[in-house]
């Protein structure tokens, strides 16, 4: 039995515990490492954890459940697949954060792992994704982490939401059925949509701005029938580094409360270039959460109108 074990480090500039707190908060991974899409929680007892994290490894999408030790005064995380997705035979780590001095530290990802049925090539595959999506989290660690210390006001989140007199069902499959989306939302121009696996899904298409502008972009999607579709655009508009959001549909007596959540990160190199030289970071801000709230509120309308139609 071959079991692989790799380290990979990086230096932050920025205090310990804080990075330490960042690595615990696992609810914001996709935010600040590129391969995650999503994150459940499914249970939390003291310092343990249960976590299903949905993640690109390649061109493919993988998922997997996961337990974690939580060790703030020793500023570690211990985590072991619970279940892992071939060609995973059983993989674990542990994140260690290193002080150097008060203001920097050390980050050390730590990977032990093996293949199922020890196959040479389904190693090679591992090892390549490790080496990847490891270097790649621990870049966008120091990054995010480094930027946030200096531009807390390029990152805002906001919602939208919207009062349906019908069922939570109706209007999930509504936003749920996306490749429809081309009939069915006159701001859609064009769609890309596959799910080969139920649940998660890609999700390409071009929309039509106010400015009569084409966008084009694309997300990977997890849904949880009827509740919750959460996605990550991996393909963005020249504004935003980062757009995660979600779709909830809450059942209350005598309706059904649908919420549209979205998580930006504005792309300052391109804001004179898109609004003009004068423009400044409040204007972009307030450009790109108009947008998304204005298509947000198109599709909500549109899924009221189609779960009130089912009543």
């Amino acid at each position: 039995m071959t079991i692989r074990q790799v380290e990979h480090e990086i230096t932050v500039t920025a205090p310990a515990a804080d990075v330490y707190r960042l690595i615990a908060e696992v609810e914001n991974w996709p935010r600040i490492f590129p391969p995650t899409i999503h994150v459940d929680v499914v249970e939390r007892t003291g310092a343990e954890e249960r976590i299903r994290i949905w993640a690109t490894a390649g061109d493919a999408v993988k998922n997997w459940t996961s337990r974690r030790t939580l060790d703030p005064s020793g500023l570690r995380i211990r985590f072991r697949q619970e279940v892992s997705a071939p060609p995973v035979a059983a993989m674990g780590g542990t994140w260690i954060i290193e002080p150097l001095t008060s203001g920097d530290c050390r980050v050390r990802l730590l990977h032990d792992y093996r293949a199922v049925d020890d196959d040479p090539a389904g190693l090679r595959w591992i090892d390549e994704a490790v080496d990847r999506n490891s270097r790649s989290e621990l870049a966008a660690l120091k990054t995010n982490v480094e930027v946030a210390h200096a531009t807390a006001d390029l990152t805002f989140s906001f919602e939208d939401s919207v009062r349906i007199e019908g069922a939570a069902k109706d209007a999930f499959d509504f936003v749920n059925e996306a490749g429809l989306w081309v009939e069915r939302l006159p701001h859609v121009a064009s769609v890309r949509f596959t799910e080969e696996t139920p649940g998660l899904q890609t999700l390409e298409m071009d929309t039509r701005a106010q400015d009569g502008s084409v966008h084009t972009t694309k997300s990977y999607r997890v849904a949880f029938p009827h509740q919750k579709i959460a996605y990550k655009q991996v393909t963005l508009p020249a504004l935003m580094t980062l757009h995660t959001g979600y779709w909830t549909f809450n059942d209350q007596e005598g309706g059904t409360t649908a919420t549209s959540q979205h998580t930006v990160v504005l792309n300052t190199a391109n804001i004179a270039r898109i609004l003009g030289p004068e423009a400044t970071v409040a204007d972009a801000r307030a450009y790109v959460r108009g947008a998304l709230s204005t298509n947000s509120r198109a599709t909500l309308g549109h899924a009221k109108d189609y779960a009130e139609s089912k009543r």
